[in-house]
Formats: structure tokens, sequence, C-alpha cells
């Protein structure tokens, strides 16, 4: 499925989705490339053995490379909740932008208007709106800690919780954080510091009270629905 507001540039680099999968979920990711057309073309050639469905330019110029019903290749090794093949259940959107400069108000116009149409033409629900570095914690940094993921939120395109009391408990974070998707097997402090990216972003020091409201308040508020994420 192509979108009519994207200019269609397409990539060699996809395949099928496994198993019959639908696409369930979005991935945000930055380029960290120096320009559009450096990461088009990076994504569309056979080299590569990556690529995004769409890519959105920092003024907001829309790329479409692969079709929504094919496999791009842009997650990689990674996890959420139970889906351990997330390129085969996921639409994945490429934003231009280095991870260390403020995305600019086309773009998120252009990723806002984006995940409407995506997330009505699939029924993907706001918790399923979710970036590189939630799936693969550790490996992927990715769209980083620049990223309006509350402006997302606003606009019901994205979740983002409503702190619920709860004191520092090791086991118990990483029970509650794995009941809002984030199944990725890696060591505490990783996983602290992905959520932390994306809700804390600018947090620094051992999990704290803070740490606890916010993933007992994204666990209470969106647990993950658990008939949707059959691996």
């Amino acid at each position: 499925m192509r979108d009519g507001a994207a200019l269609w540039h397409p990539s060699p680099n996809f395949g099928a989705r496994r198993g019959g999968a639908r696409p369930d979920m979005v991935v945000l990711h930055y380029t960290a490339m120096a320009d559009t057309a450096a990461a088009r073309d990076w994504l569309c050639d056979p080299a590569s053995q990556v690529s995004a469905h769409y890519l959105i330019s920092a003024t907001g110029r829309l790329i479409q490379m692969v079709d929504e019903g094919a496999r791009a290749w842009h997650a990689g090794a990674g996890r959420w909740g139970a889906v351990t093949d997330v390129n085969s259940r996921s639409i994945g959107i490429e934003i231009t932008n280095s991870g260390a400069q403020p995305f600019t108000e086309p773009q998120m116009a252009c990723l806002e208007a984006m995940l409407r149409r995506i997330t009505a033409r699939w029924q993907i629900p706001p918790e399923r709106v979710i970036g590189h570095s939630d799936m693969a914690p550790g490996r992927k940094s990715d769209p980083g800690r620049r990223f309006d993921w509350r402006r997302l939120a606003r606009r019901g395109l994205a979740v983002w919780p409503a702190p619920a009391a709860a004191a520092p408990d090791r086991m118990q974070f990483r029970e509650l954080a794995a009941a809002a998707g984030y199944t990725a097997e890696v060591a505490e402090d990783i996983l602290l510091d992905a959520l932390r990216a994306r809700f804390r972003p600018w947090a620094t020091g051992p999990l704290g009270p803070e740490d606890m409201a916010l993933v007992a308040g994204l666990a209470a508020r969106f647990p993950v629905d658990r008939s949707r994420l059959s691996a």
C-alpha cells in the first residue's frame, strides 16, 4: 500500500511479512546521517541491507520507499512484548536527524499526519507506536532524547504515563516494564536508560521513585494487549 502524500522512491531492500503477519505497530527512528539524500540513498542501496517504509526530511517532505504491506528491514534484532520479529509486524519511519538536535516543526507535523493515516489504516493503538530504542535497548538509541514523545501523546498518537506511586524495587521494575512491552533481555541499567530516554530523557543515577512511578503508571494505563502480541 502506498501513501498518496508521499514521494515514491522504491528500495529493493524488503521482503514478505513472515507468517502472513500484518503491521500492528510503528517503529520510529532517526537517520543519524548528514542529510535526507544520504539517508535515502543508503536505505535504497542493495549493499546496505537496510530500509524503512518512510523517510521524513527536515523540511517535512515525505518519501516512501517500501509498500506498507511488505516487510522493510529497519528494526533488526530486538523484542517488543512477545514479538521477536518486529520487522514483520511493524511499519518503520525514519526521520532525518543526527540525534543531537531538535526535530523540526515541519517534521513533527508530517509525522503526526502520517501516524494518523497509518494507525487508522491498520488499527494500531497508541501504545504500539514505539521507538527503536524501546524494542532494542542498549543496541539502539533512536529516535533519541530530543524526540517529543509527549507531543505525540497529547494528540493520541503515542502514550505518556500518569505516574503511580511505587517504591524503588528492582524486580518489580522489570516486571512492570515487561507488562508495558519492554521485554528485551538486557541488564537493568540498560532497561532503565531506555525508559528514561523516552520519558525522563535527562534523568541520571540509580533507579529512583520517579522511575518506579513512571513505569507503574505506564503498565497500569497502557497495558500490552496480549491477544495482539503472539510472536
